[in-house]
């Protein structure tokens, strides 16, 4: 977080989302620079970003639709 209290924006490296996939799927990601987070449709799962550096790991990510069971 910035000072002031706004979420700072983080930039992904387009070559590196080209290449970064969902774990759980193995398909694409979408970029959310409004969450910092990587989007999995297929997997309905959120990978966060922190400090730049993409959490891909299924336990941290955030599930999109909380009533839909993690795809596994």
């Amino acid at each position: 977080m910035a000072d002031d209290g706004r979420t700072e924006r983080v930039l992904i490296d387009t070559k590196l989302l080209e290449l970064l996939a969902c774990p759980v799927t193995k398909g694409p990601l979408k970029w959310d620079p409004v969450k910092s987070e990587l989007v999995s449709a297929g997997a309905g799962l959120a990978y966060p970003v922190r400090d730049g550096v993409p959490v891909m790991l299924p336990s941290e990510a955030r599930q999109l639709d909380p009533e839909k069971p993690r795809r596994r």
